[in-house]
């Protein structure tokens, strides 16, 4: 009888090693949930960027306002006729 109660807490005492130390094992399974969340919280991001794309992108497909503020905002172009300020900030 005690052969028995010693080989079960051999194997009890494996498991238990195997559960915390080996491979797979709890402190492996909280660093992978660690990872998931910031995985999510980077691909919120970038769907949200996508979002903002997309939106831009029918913007350009739908009318000419969008691609004359484009213009007007990274190029610095202007139309025939219009007039151009550039108003500075005061250095004071």
């Amino acid at each position: 009888m005690r052969w028995i109660t010693v080989v079960l807490l051999t194997l009890l005492v494996m498991l238990q090693y195997r559960l915390w130390f080996g491979k797979h094992s709890f402190p492996d399974y909280l660093a992978m949930q660690e990872e998931v969340a910031a995985q999510r919280a980077q691909n919120a991001n970038l769907t949200q960027r996508n979002d903002l794309l997309k939106a831009d992108i029918n913007d350009l497909k739908i009318g000419l306002e969008a691609m004359e503020e484009r213009a007007r905002n990274e190029l610095g172009l202007i139309k025939t006729g219009e007039t151009f300020y550039r108003i500075l900030p005061n250095d004071q």
